[in-house]
C-alpha cells in the first residue's frame, strides 16, 4: 500500500516553518550560541542550539507543547485537515516529553500541571485530537512514530495519520551530555576528525501521511516507501555499527530499492566519537561500491541533536531536498573521518540535484535505530 506524505511542519533553532527552516540550512546557518535556558557557568559547554522564544529572561515552562502544537499545525493546515483532528491518530515520537517543566516546577516552583507531561491534554484542546500516542524511542523516536503511523494505514485502521516528534533541551541532559565529554564542545562537527562532541538542540517536527487512495497524489511532499526498527541492545550508550547496519539493510528491502538507487543520505550525524564512527562504517558496509554515489548531509551541524524530533527534521529536509533540488551542508566539516571516506558529503551550496530517493537514519540510545525511505511522487 503506498502512503503519501501530504503535509510537513516544523520548529527548529535556525527557522520558524518548514520554509524558513529549510531556507536557513541550505544558506549554512547555525542555530548555536551560548545556552540561555539556565546557569551555564555550571557547565563546562557554554552552547547549545535553542529557540528563542522566551518571553522574559528565564525559562519557561510548556515549550515544547508550544512547538509541537505549532508545528501539527503548520502540517494539517498543508494536508487540509484544518485545526479538526478528531479520530485522525496522532503520534507524536520525544525522548523526554515536558521534563523541562518538570525541572523548572521541582527547582524553581514555576507552576506546571504535571498532566501536561504528556501532550495528549494540549492535542485535544487545540485539535480536539482524541486518538493520540507517545512513542519514547529516544533519538529516533519520530522515526518509530513514522513506522507505526504506517503500519496503521496498511492495516486499514486510518487513511489519515499525523506523526509528530519534539523534544526541547533539559538542564539534566545538558549536564549528564556535558560530563561525558573530554573537552567541551562548541559546535556540532559531524564526521569531521576535529570533531569533540554534541550539543543539544530544542526541535518539533510533524508530517501527515495518507493512502494513497483517499489523497490527491500531485499534492503530496512524497511518498514513504519504508522504515525499518530495530533494537540492538548493544551497549546503554555506544552504538553498534552491525545494528545500523541491518536497520538500512532493512529499510532498502522494504523499499525495494538498492543501494544505489538513493540519491540522498541524511545522517545522524551527532558529531561524537563513536556515534560518527559506527554509522559511516556501517552506511559504507550496506553500500560496498556505491557508497560514493549519493549525497549525504549531516545537519545537526546546524540544527544540533534535537533528539526525538531529530528524525522527522531530516525527513522533512530530504522532502524539501526533492523538490527543490537544493541540499543543505555539513558545516564545519572539513577533514572526513578514515571511515566515511569516499561519501559525497554536501559541504558547500548544492543545487539542482536530482533527487528522486533519499534515507533518512536516527540512532537513539539503547541501539533503538530506524531507518526512513523516501520517493518524490511521480517517478
Amino acid at each position: 500500500m503506498s502512503r503519501l506524505i501530504t503535509g510537513a511542519g516544523a520548529v527548529v533553532s535556525v527557522g520558524d516553518g518548514v520554509e524558513a527552516m529549510f531556507r536557513a540550512l541550505c544558506a549554512g546557518t547555525s542555530g548555536i550560541n551560548e545556552i540561555r535556558g539556565f546557569d551555564r557557568t555550571r557547565y563546562r559547554a557554554r552552547h547549545a542550539y535553542e529557540i528563542d522564544d522566551r518571553a522574559g529572561g528565564g525559562d519557561e515552562p510548556g515549550r515544547a507543547t508550544r512547538w509541537l502544537l505549532r508545528a501539527v499545525e503548520e502540517a494539517a493546515a498543508q494536508a487540509g485537515l484544518g485545526d479538526d483532528l478528531s479520530g485522525v491518530p496522532v503520534l507524536v515520537g520525544t525522548g523526554l516529553r515536558e521534563l523541562r517543566s518538570a525541572e523548572l516546577a521541582h527547582r524553581d516552583g514555576i507552576a506546571f500541571d504535571m498532566d501536561r507531561m504528556h501532550f495528549g491534554t494540549a492535542l485535544r484542546e487545540r485539535f480536539g485530537a482524541d486518538r493520540t500516542y507517545t512513542v519514547a524511542g529516544a533519538c529516533s523516536a519520530s522515526l518509530h512514530a513514522l513506522a507505526m503511523g504506517g503500519d496503521l494505514l496498511d492495516a486499514g485502521v486510518a487513511d489519515t495519520v499525523v506523526v509528530a516528534g519534539v523534544d526541547t533541551i533539559t538542564e539534566s541532559m545538558y549536564g549528564l551530555v556535558d560530563r561525558v565529554h573530554l573537552e567541551p564542545p562548541v559546535r556540532v562537527q559531524p564526521f569531521d576528525r576535529a570533531r569533540r562532541g554534541v550539543l543539544m538542540g530544542d526541535g518539533a517536527a510533524a508530517v501527515v501521511l495518507r493512502r494513497e487512495e483517499t489523497a490527491a497524489a500531485p499534492a503530496a511532499l512524497g511518498r514513504l516507501c519504508a522504515v525499518s526498527m530495530n533494537c540492538d541492545a548493544h551497549h546503554v550508550t555506544a552504538p553498534d555499527a552491525r545494528g545500523i547496519a541491518e536497520a538500512v539493510r532493512e529499510a532498502q528491502w522494504k523499499a525495494g530499492v538498492k543501494p544505489r538507487d538513493v540519491d540522498l543520505v541524511m545522517l545522524h550525524g551527532t558529531g561524537t566519537v563513536l556515534n560518527d564512527e559506527a554509522e559511516a562504517a556501517a552506511i559504507a558496509e550496506v553500500f560496498g561500491d556505491d557508497a560514493g554515489g549519493p549525497l549525504m548531509t549531516a545537519v545537526k551541524s546546524m540544527t544540533g541533536h534535537t533528539s526525538g524530533s531529530s528524525g522527522l527534521v531530516s525527513l522533512i529536509v530530504a522532502l524539501k531536498a526533492m523538490e527543490t533540488g537544493q541540499v543543505p551542508p555539513t558545516t564545519g566539516l572539513t577533514d572526513p573521518v578514515p571511515e566515511a571516506a569516499g561519501f559525497r558529503f554536501a559541504t558547500g551550496e548544492v543545487r539542482g540535484a536530482d533527487i528522486g530517493v533519499a534515507q533518512i537514519g536516527a540512532y537513539g540510545f539503547g541501539g533503538v535505530n530506524a531507518v526512513a525511505i523516501v520517493e518524490r511522487t511521480g517517478r
